[in-house]
């Protein structure tokens, strides 16, 4: 067993202790997601991911159901540190928004930290939303053939503007995920993680999503 494993079952023990800390005056809401992906090796450091997402949500708290489109490019200019940007196009029942990204992200080991820039352009909104996003992420095997893997993340989203007027600057969506990733055939990996997301809201009380997500990933 590696000598880092109780330090990284930790990672994972953190996120889980936040879910079971109940948001006060919060409104409980249950969603699930579905992601298909794909990742193609353009060349040895670059990597264009392409992905989609459905997503079942609540009418009342969060929209109702969304569909997200996006493809993204990665280079790799160290061993430890990529740099990217993407495009994503995302449709719920109440607007349209056309996001654009542009990330940097640092892998060691175990340990992936990424930090994340958005411009989002609303339909219903004339001015840019800009997004600061911050993610850490863990990935413990599990057994010694790296088969099945624990996956553990949190992540903070700032709201840097108030485009909106329900926006809230500052911090505006925490998030916690944990679960199991195994492949599941040829090039292809099944990640299915439960996701407690929280977003703060002035005046009113928070929302508190409580999310299934099942993911599919090829390697091309």
């Amino acid at each position: 067993m590696r000598r880092h494993l109780p330090l990284s079952l930790l990672a994972g023990v953190l996120p889980v202790i936040a879910m079971l800390s109940p948001a006060l005056a919060a409104t409980q809401e249950s969603q699930m997601w579905i992601t298909e992906m794909a990742t193609i090796h353009a060349s040895k450091d670059d990597l264009v991911t392409i992905d989609a997402s459905q997503r079942a949500r609540s009418d009342t708290g969060s929209g109702g159901e969304q569909f997200l489109a996006r493809i993204a490019l990665d280079h790799r200019i160290s061993p430890a540190v990529q740099v990217g940007g993407a495009i994503a196009y995302l449709k719920s029942e109440v607007d349209q928004e056309l996001r654009f990204h542009q990330q940097v992200t640092l892998s060691k080991g175990i340990w992936q930290a990424r930090t994340r820039m958005e411009e989002r352009f609303f339909d219903n909104v004339d001015t840019a939303s800009w997004r600061l996003r911050q993610r850490l992420q863990a990935s413990v095997p599990l057994d010694r053939a790296k088969q099945w893997t624990m996956v553990a993340v949190t992540e903070f989203f700032f709201h840097l503007n108030r485009a909106r007027p329900s926006d809230r600057t500052g911090l505006a969506v925490m998030r916690q995920q944990i679960g199991l990733r195994h492949p599941i055939g040829k090039n292809l990996d099944a990640q299915l993680l439960y996701m407690r997301q929280q977003t703060f809201r002035e005046a009113r009380p928070d929302v508190v999503a409580h999310i299934p997500w099942l993911t599919l990933s090829w390697r091309i």
